[in-house]
């Protein structure tokens, strides 16, 4: 039985052409440190680190590389700003559909350390308005923290809008583009965005434990490192460097990773983040479609592709999801994720906690008669006879 694989939210695969090879290279051939060695292959390294530093600050329009910092990923990245960022009386607005990844460590740092936080109304569809957001916002409101698009039910935020509500009241916003990153055109200069956190292995197409995120002047200045330790620089003090981007990538940052994401990065940039978005919208609408309206089946978020990514949750009402999920593999070959997807806050707003969604989340390298095998597989189900 062939393997179908709508799992991409979770990472996509397969990964971008050459960035297995790349990495293996880099391990074979020489993984010398960067700002450590004072020799021409650690030299050849740091080149192509500062390279992919380039494509990213490129990729977002951000105003300098340096701007961009490597971590393993969003959850890093959001803890990093969490933590280095809040003081005691601070608030944050958030909205209805955010991950665990911003969740739990907002949740802890409200039992620990004197944090408030607010959730913006969000819809049953899971729409978030910037009025929504802008109805949170207090005197003593630091940070609006929103993803761009959501795990869960696929629905996009409004992010540009939500950055000028951000702008107009002073406060700093910060985007998780999980999500969307490699699909969807970011500009942290239109949207106004002072933080904006991005992993590689989703939408970007690279490898599992790279990450990472850009920073904007104004924000940096009011950020604490939460990691500390040797950069490779200004080595005679024992005080963290203030410069970007060593202030936070202290220690060996994860170098066959980036190498990876490199690759990726290229690839996407050759083919067309436009192009890729167009091809998984096609396929989405095509399987939004194929189960619009059958019985036993409903749709999580929006039932058509305005305002959404090519995630779709469905929800098998007389059945055990899971048991749905397992079917899926065990009898179609289709892999798609099951449960709360680390979002219990999302499917709270959307209805479907405790019991969770089927997710389905495609690529562009599916096809269309893999999507018509989902349809089928799907129906046949949904069957109340089954």
């Amino acid at each position: 039985m062939e393997r179908i694989y709508f799992d991409n939210g979770s990472t996509a695969f397969p990964k971008a052409p050459g960035v297995g090879d790349a990495m293996a290279h880099l391990l074979h051939e020489g993984a010398f440190n960067i700002n450590r060695g004072g020799y021409e292959g650690a030299y050849e390294v740091a080149g192509r680190v500062l390279d992919t530093r380039d494509l990213l600050a490129k990729l977002f329009h951000a105003e300098s590389s340096r701007q961009v910092i490597f971590t393993p990923g969003v959850t890093w990245s959001l803890n990093m700003l969490l933590q280095g960022l809040l003081c005691p009386g601070d608030h944050v607005v958030v909205s209805g559909l955010e991950h665990n990844g911003v969740m739990r460590p907002l949740f802890h740092l409200c039992e620990t350390g004197g944090i408030s936080y607010a959730v913006a109304r969000t819809s049953v569809t899971g729409e978030v308005t910037a009025k929504a957001v802008e109805e949170q916002i207090r005197p003593f409101t630091k940070l609006v923290l929103v993803l761009h698009a959501s795990n869960v039910c696929g629905t996009i935020l409004p992010i540009e809008e939500i950055g000028a509500v951000c702008r107009k009241h002073g406060v700093f916003f910060a985007v998780d583009t999980a999500q969307s990153a490699g699909t969807i055109p970011i500009d942290m200069q239109t949207c106004g965005i002072d933080f904006l956190a991005f992993t590689g292995h989703k939408g970007l197409k690279g490898p599992q434990g790279i990450g990472g995120f850009l920073i904007s002047p104004k924000l940096n200045a009011s950020v604490r490192p939460v990691i500390m330790g040797g950069t490779g620089s200004y080595s005679d003090l024992l005080s963290q460097p203030e410069e970007l981007p060593d202030k936070y990538e202290s220690g060996t940052i994860n170098l066959p990773g980036i190498i990876g994401l490199h690759t990726a990065l290229s690839y996407l940039e050759e083919t067309g983040i436009d192009a890729i978005r167009q091809k998984k919208d096609a396929l989405t609408r095509q399987f939004l479609a194929g189960v619009d309206g059958l019985d036993g089946v409903r749709i999580i978020g929006e039932r058509t592709m305005e305002n959404r990514t090519a995630v779709v949750s469905v929800d098998f009402p007389d059945q055990d999801n899971a048991l749905a999920a397992f079917r899926l593999e065990q009898e179609f070959g289709i892999m798609t994720r099951v449960g709360l997807h680390c979002a219990p806050l999302a499917h709270q707003s959307l209805g479907t906690f405790p019991k969770g969604t089927v997710r389905f989340s495609f690529s562009e390298v599916n096809t269309e008669a893999e999507i018509e095998i989902g349809i089928a597989a799907v129906k046949e189900i949904a069957k109340k006879d089954c």
